[in-house]
């Protein structure tokens, strides 16, 4: 499966990358999708593959000893630009069968690429200082009965 998939992937600037559309059917049969958004990136938006693994760019120092690097791990940030420079820090640090999504969660959800919703955590505010949970108190309501 590791050579197949990496026929699909493009090299620029010495790293790989891969669309949505040729990682989808890899990360279905159990390839590795790391999801680099912190919390107010993803808005309750997760992709929904059977390997997922969630740390945050800002926290990669502290958790990269979970990320194996014994099999290729697909990076995933909200728009493909922190993947490429989470994927040189950890080249760097040794690891090595990294590859990003390009165009990110973004290009995956624009692409009909499943995504599990969690309603409770959508954001909204008039500007990135202002995002808030927008549904969260309505469905403690519902789901308290109250």
């Amino acid at each position: 499966m590791q050579t197949e998939f990496l026929n699909q992937c493009f090299e620029s600037q010495k790293m790989m990358f891969v669309t949505p559309s040729k990682a989808f059917p890899f990360l279905m049969e159990g390839l590795l999708l790391l999801d680099l958004r912190p919390d107010y990136e993803g808005a309750g938006k997760i992709p929904d593959v059977p390997r997922l693994l969630q740390i945050p760019y800002t926290e990669i120092d502290e958790k990269k000893d979970a990320i194996p690097n014994n099999e290729i791990v697909v990076l995933a940030d909200a728009v493909g630009i922190r993947s490429k420079e989470v994927m040189q820090k950890l080249t760097k640090l040794g690891f090595n069968n990294l590859v990003s999504l390009a165009g990110g969660m973004l290009d995956w959800e624009r692409d009909g690429f499943p995504m599990i919703i969690d309603l409770a955590e959508r954001l909204t505010g008039s500007c990135m200082c202002q995002l808030k949970p927008r549904d969260r108190a309505r469905m403690k309501k519902q789901n308290t009965g109250q």
